[in-house]
């Protein structure tokens, strides 16, 4: 793991200003080079909830790692999830395998796991891997962690893909699903978009930032419902699911085998 840069740097959150200047053409969202520099402040000041969930997905983990087990993070960007894995599961022969698709996240990713292992001992072992999840072969797992990833997969593959994981999962085992939600109640759904707008105002996001982010991930990002989740799960094995957690219209769910 040569050459990666000090801890300083490692760990220095740059201020999201991607949509801050009126473009012409807001063109789709990607997970490229700009966006992975400001993407710890972009998260948290998007995702109402966020810090919540991703230290809370380590904690559920540790009710759910076997020993000599993966534990995944599907869709890892930069490694948060990773992180609060490896800080909460104290399991033996347990291995973190973090995985995207983005060259530029993964190259991070692996920058931010290297700052966390000079900053605590005894960790468990983290792999970081760059694929697209869709073509991935899984190892036996205890934990899988799709952390606001199914949301971007097409929608004809993201039966495929929670099919797989249900039958890499051991008995006993968990998928930790978060995702943003659309309601079928119009008026519900009007209630929680309008609040989530308010949230990013309220994070210093202007009108224009909004719209264009707007614009710039509507073609890319399709959530579901909770009831097209839960079928969805249900289709693919999975015997129960627990909603744990939501914050106006994000959500964090425990799917059991």
């Amino acid at each position: 793991m040569a050459g990666f840069p000090s801890r300083k740097r490692a760990v220095k959150q740059i201020p999201d200003r991607l949509y801050a200047s009126p473009q012409g053409q807001v063109a789709d969202f990607v997970f490229n080079e700009a966006v992975v520099r400001v993407f710890p402040d972009m998260i948290k000041r998007s995702v109402p909830g966020y810090p919540t969930i991703v230290e809370n997905i380590g904690v559920i983990a540790g009710q759910f790692a076997q020993p000599n087990s993966a534990l995944y993070d599907l869709g890892c960007s930069l490694g948060a999830v990773s992180q609060a894995l490896r800080r909460h599961v104290q399991i033996e022969g347990c291995r973190v395998i973090a995985v995207d698709n983005s060259p530029a996240m993964v190259e991070r990713c692996r920058e931010y796991l290297h700052a966390q292992d000079s900053m605590f001992q005894e960790l468990l072992p983290v792999e970081v891997l760059e694929a697209n999840i869709c073509q991935l072969a899984l190892r036996p797992a205890s934990v899988v962690a799709l952390n606001f990833t199914l949301q971007f997969i097409p929608h004809a593959q993201r039966l495929d893909l929670l099919t797989r994981i249900r039958q890499a999962l051991l008995p006993g085992g968990a998928l930790i699903l978060s995702e943003k939600l659309r309601f079928a109640d119009a008026e519900e759904h009007e209630l929680l978009t309008d609040l989530h707008v308010a949230f990013k105002r309220a994070n210093g996001y202007s009108e224009l930032e909004i719209a264009q982010k707007r614009s710039a991930i509507e073609n890319v990002m399709k959530p579901d419902s909770l009831g097209e989740h839960r079928e969805r799960l249900a289709a693919a094995g999975f015997s129960k699911v627990i909603p744990w957690f939501q914050c106006l219209n994000f959500a964090s769910l425990i799917a059991l085998p």
